[in-house]
């Protein structure tokens, strides 16, 4: 069970440690997350691995796996070190551990050493403070690492990656564990960051008691779900479940549509109705409970408790004339696909949504984010906290910013990071899938951050759920994860 968890930039971890540092009697950190590594190192190691490897960088990551490799050595482990920096230019607490290696008669080698049959590596060569590509010598270290086939311990993040974005700068380690310090780093959890981090151990090196610095985001925990609506009262009726629109279906698209629909009926909503804006089947048959209407005759519903616009919905005349008429809708909105890619066009269009005051959830992928933004898809993947920020901030609006750690963010700044879905989920109709259950949640009366927060994670947790069942991840499909969303969720709100 994943729960709830404070998230950090490396601004963040920064203002965690001069604060504990500008104590009368400073904590010895250093020493602490060295220790820290050694028994994570150790307890992986077991009886038959015997021979470790530290990497120790120029800096204060190096301090740690230096001190490390002391403790690893007087266990009676054989550790050698590779130690890229000078010790003249150290930090004082780094030099410290430097000259402590050396007085327990440990060596440095510059170079991997040839002649050393490593089982276990131990990364120190940098933490939060990289902010550019590896350099041609610690590229070749990182080389080494990933192409031994054996077992690495990064300390704090995987060097080479970025602690914030989770972006790669030439190079990264690929870890099988991480053991990051003070507070968990977005950078661990997005992008490629779960590609390289492994499973991710936090210490916060006695400072638990320390005050979290404002602006932090958190980890999606999965009591997220259980919060997120009323538990249904036996003198229930259907009407107190809400009724969702969806509005989409152009020629050649309408299964879009009806994914979005089924994903919300069977997410709880009421009733669901389906607008086509193409010629369609009068009725579904694989789910004949949606009730299958012109797309017209749904934007002019009153009372309905959520409209969905996107799954499917093109991008002509008439699909521009249905997303104005969304946004003039009193009920909350939940826009994906093209009706963002209409968004993105259409200056009047930003405005009208920017002006709502029901809430409007927006689901893009990193591409559609760009075309918001004005910008690149790189560009958005460069900083995907911060650029899901910058497009809630600019349209007034809940958004998420789908991928490998989808980003959830509010209009007033807050953040969330989802750790659930794996990379089955990459296949068509799956942001078709989640707009429908979002829709289902908002109609249901949940709140908008917590419907977003809620669907996003028991989205995730269907695919995941899938594939352990050996259901993917290869060949997953989007309307499989449907009904295994529905357990997901009935199991976890019963909690």
């Amino acid at each position: 069970m994943q729960n709830s968890a404070p998230v950090f930039l490396a601004e963040h971890i920064r203002a965690i440690e001069q604060g504990a540092m500008s104590r009368r009697e400073p904590p010895a950190l250093m020493e602490r997350a060295g220790l820290a590594v050694a028994e994570l190192a150790g307890g992986l190691a077991g009886d038959r691995t015997r021979r470790i490897l530290a990497l120790a960088g120029p800096g204060n990551n190096g301090g740690d796996a230096l001190i490390a490799a002391r403790h690893l050595k007087s266990w009676w482990f054989d550790v050698r070190v590779v130690f890229t920096g000078d010790a003249s230019q150290l930090g004082a607490d780094a030099r410290a551990a430097h000259d402590a290696w050396r007085d327990a008669g440990g060596t440095l080698a510059g170079e991997m050493p040839p002649d050393f049959r490593w089982d276990l590596a131990l990364d120190g060569l940098f933490g939060i403070g990289l902010a550019r590509d590896l350099d041609a010598r610690h590229a070749r270290l990182v080389a080494a690492l990933n192409e031994s086939g054996k077992q690495v311990v990064a300390i704090d993040v995987p060097s080479g990656l970025d602690a914030d974005t989770g972006r790669v700068h030439g190079a990264a380690v690929r870890a099988a564990h991480t053991l990051t310090f003070l507070g968990l780093k977005a950078g661990l959890f997005t992008a490629d960051g779960p590609d390289h981090a492994g499973e991710v151990h936090l210490d916060r090196l006695g400072l638990e008691d320390e005050p979290l610095p404002d602006g932090h985001g958190w980890l999606i925990g999965d009591e997220i779900i259980a919060g997120a609506l009323p538990r249904r009262s036996r003198n229930a009726h259907k009407g107190m479940f809400g009724d969702v629109g969806v509005v989409g279906g152009a020629p050649g698209m309408v299964g879009a549509a009806l994914l979005a629909g089924r994903a919300a009926l069977k997410l709880g909503a009421g009733r669901v109705f389906v607008g086509l804006l193409g010629k369609g089947p009068e009725v579904d048959l694989f789910q004949p409970d949606l009730m299958l209407r012109p797309a017209e005759e749904i934007l002019s519903r009153e009372r309905l408790g959520c409209l969905v616009l996107g799954p499917g919905l093109g991008q002509s005349d008439a699909a521009r004339h249905a997303l104005e008429k969304a946004l003039s809708h009193d009920a909350p909105l939940v826009l994906d696909a093209d009706a963002l890619n209409l968004l993105a066009a259409g200056r009047a269009l930003r405005a009208a949504l920017a002006r709502r005051r029901q809430p409007a959830l927006l689901t893009p992928h990193p591409a559609e984010a760009a075309r918001l933004l004005g910008t690149t898809t790189a560009q958005v993947q460069r900083d995907r906290v911060r650029n899901a920020l910058a497009l809630a901030r600019d349209t007034r609006a809940f958004a998420v910013l789908k991928g490998a750690g989808s980003v959830c963010v509010t209009p007033e700044g807050r953040w969330h990071l989802n750790t659930s879905g794996n990379p089955g989920m990459a296949v068509a109709g799956m942001g078709d899938v989640l707009a429908g259950m979002l829709g289902a949640l908002l109609a249901q009366g949940a709140a908008p951050e917590a419907a977003l927060l809620a669907g996003v994670h028991a989205h995730g947790l269907a695919g995941d759920e899938l594939v352990a069942r050996g259901i993917g991840p290869v060949g997953l499909t989007a309307s499989e994860t449907i009904d295994t969303a529905r357990q997901v969720w009935n199991r976890l709100a019963a909690r």
